[in-house]
């Protein structure tokens, strides 16, 4: 069978039409849903309304809230720590370079010149060292605030979102049942029963998410931070104490890549 190409154009019609129906309508419910939220969220703030409240998982997302911010203050300085040692270690390096050609020119300062000029290429390559196991730290930190608690921050966001819905339609379905009686308001009352259960069962849904991230992040966190906190401690001991093969060691034992050629004794065991 062929359409002719009249009826091709009203099926057309018909479909644009279906396409704009389905878009209102979904601006349509969009409309009510940011209106009663709204409403919602005004009502709190003015102490006119009530809220859902789950008094341990609220506490529990502070303390979250609050960790991210402390742990994003050691990640500010960690990352200060990087930028000033790097700054060091390229001054080592430089001093060095300079004490190598006075040594070179300096006949009789030849072996001062050259103890010095050696020191600071050890000092040098040690505190590359140190950058390597300072960096890898400052990595993983960053990757557990901006990964791991962003994600879990995201769900809670969307459990918040989700609650405040809930509320809204909670208020709206208390308030349609102190109205009148009629066959009008029976409808309303059947269709906000029916967006209570749904955005109910949603709140649910997304506070049960928001305890499991929760438990699963503590875990992580604490895991991570362990590892972590033990290299940074062990690699700055052992730097500052001048034991090149102690901080090599660090790393090797916290899968840190080391660079080539660290196979030299401890600059201090040289002097």
């Amino acid at each position: 069978m062929h359409l002719s190409p009249s009826s091709a154009g009203l099926a057309s019609e018909e479909v644009a039409r279906g396409v704009a129906v389905e878009k209102l309508d979904s601006v349509k419910k969009w409309g009510i849903n940011t209106y009663k939220c709204t409403k919602q969220m005004l009502s709190e703030r003015f102490g006119r309304g009530s809220r859902t409240v789950d008094l341990e998982l609220e506490a529990q997302i502070e303390v979250l809230r609050e960790t991210k911010l402390k742990y994003e203050q050691v990640l500010r300085l960690a990352t200060a720590l990087i930028s000033h040692f790097q700054n060091l270690v390229q001054t080592q390096q430089a001093l060095g370079d300079s004490f190598a050609d006075l040594s070179q020119k300096s006949p009789e300062l030849q072996d001062e010149f050259g103890y010095n000029a050696e020191t600071q290429k050890l000092l040098c390559k040690n505190g590359e060292t140190l950058l390597g196991a300072v960096n890898f730290f400052v990595s993983s930190i960053n990757t557990l605030i901006n990964k791991t608690m962003e994600d879990s921050l995201l769900t809670i966001r969307l459990y918040e979102n989700a609650r405040l819905e809930f509320d809204a339609y909670r208020s709206d379905l208390e308030e349609l049942s102190l109205g009148p009686r009629d066959a009008a308001a029976a409808v309303r009352m059947d269709a906000a029963q029916h967006d209570y259960q749904l955005h109910r069962d949603k709140y649910e849904r997304l506070r049960g998410d928001v305890t499991i991230k929760l438990k699963f992040l503590e875990e992580n966190k604490v895991k991570v931070m362990h590892k972590q906190l033990l290299l940074f401690h062990n690699a700055i001991s052992a730097y500052f104490a001048g034991n090149q093969q102690q901080l090599e060691q660090t790393l090797i034992q916290f899968n840190v890549k080391l660079k080539p050629g660290a196979d030299k004794p401890s600059w201090l065991e040289e002097q």
